[in-house]
Parts: C-alpha cells; sequence; structure tokens
C-alpha cells in the first residue's frame, strides 16, 4: 500500500492531496455552495453524513486502485479550494474526472490545472486507458475545461431527466495533445 505522500501533487499555484476525515467541514461547505451544487449534486444539499461517506470512500479507492479524490489546496493561502479526481458515474459502471472550485476561485484556470494533473495521474500512475467526465449541457464552464484538455465530445443525451454530455480521452490522445512521454508498465 502506497502512503498518502505518494499520492499527492504539486503544481505551481496549488497542491492536491487525498481528501481526509478532517476535510470534511471544508468539503462539505463547498459541496453545498449553490453555485456548486447545481450541477454537482443536481442542486440538493447532501448531508454531513454523504460527504463523510464520499472521503471514506475515495480514501478506500486511493488503497485499491491508485486514485480518488483530491483536496485542492490553494498553496498562496492554504484553504482547501476545491476537489477534483476520479469517482464511479452514477450509475456505478465506470470512473469519471470530476471536479469543482469553489466560486470565489473561478476564472483563473483552477479547474484545468486540477483536471490536467488528475488526469496525467490516471493515464501515469493509475494505468488508465481510457478517462470519461460529463456536465450537465448548460454547465458551458465545465464543458469547456474539459475540451482543454483534449477531451472529445462523445455524446450528449438526457440522463436521469438532465441534458448532459459526455466526453472522453484516451492515453495516447493525451500524450500527444499534451506531450506525456511517461507510459505505465
Amino acid at each position: 500500500m502506497a502512503s498518502q505522500n505518494f499520492y499527492e501533487i504539486e503544481t505551481a499555484r496549488l497542491r492536491l492531496r487525498p481528501l481526509i476525515p478532517d476535510d470534511l467541514d471544508a468539503v462539505h461547505r463547498l459541496w453545498t455552495e449553490p453555485e456548486v451544487r447545481k450541477y454537482l449534486w443536481d442542486d440538493e444539499i447532501i448531508s454531513r453524513e454523504a460527504a463523510a461517506g464520499i472521503i471514506s470512500g475515495s480514501a478506500g479507492c486511493f488503497e485499491e486502485r491508485g486514485f480518488g479524490l483530491w483536496a485542492v489546496i490553494h498553496k498562496e493561502d492554504g484553504g482547501l479550494i476545491g476537489f477534483c479526481g476520479f469517482w464511479r458515474f452514477e450509475d456505478g459502471s465506470d470512473f469519471e474526472l470530476v471536479y469543482g472550485i469553489s466560486p470565489a476561485y473561478w476564472g483563473k484556470g483552477f479547474a484545468t490545472e486540477t483536471g490536467y494533473v488528475a488526469i496525467r495521474h490516471g493515464f501515469e500512475v493509475a494505468g488508465m486507458d481510457y478517462i470519461p467526465a460529463s456536465a450537465d449541457t448548460p454547465n458551458t464552464a465545465s464543458l469547456r475545461v474539459m475540451q482543454k484538455f483534449g477531451m472529445r465530445r462523445e455524446k450528449r443525451e438526457i440522463h436521469e431527466g438532465r441534458d448532459t454530455t459526455y466526453y472522453g480521452i484516451f492515453r495516447e490522445n493525451f500524450r500527444s495533445a499534451n506531450g506525456s512521454t511517461v507510459a505505465p508498465g
């Protein structure tokens, strides 16, 4: 089993580390912000217990698979400003890239920065061959972020009553678009 530190990622402005139980208050606060929950939780306010369960599940996912959900920490002020990583689709069939940044930090490229390093981790460390993502179609900012990663639009459909657009990227396409040279195994 790898240590938590093995899964930490740093960028010029951010530090990503696996979510831990001590993050519960900050993560629950983020996940219940109206602008964040609108698309993340279909505008439902999730309970603290549900948030704690997700944090616990993510820790288990890191242990078993080498990926999960990271806390996004702003280096300058040390605060948790978001999350990103991989979580199961609602139907439980596959993992997808997910990310969310506090509205106070929107428009500064943090979602792109975190998603990019998560995708790189997925391909280069966790050994994924393909990474999907989806967003409610009206969430145009999230769709633009997926395009910045080099993801390709795959389909648009009504899923559980919501207009949803699906994107995805294969390891080789990410490597070609982003100059990645490390390949797993």
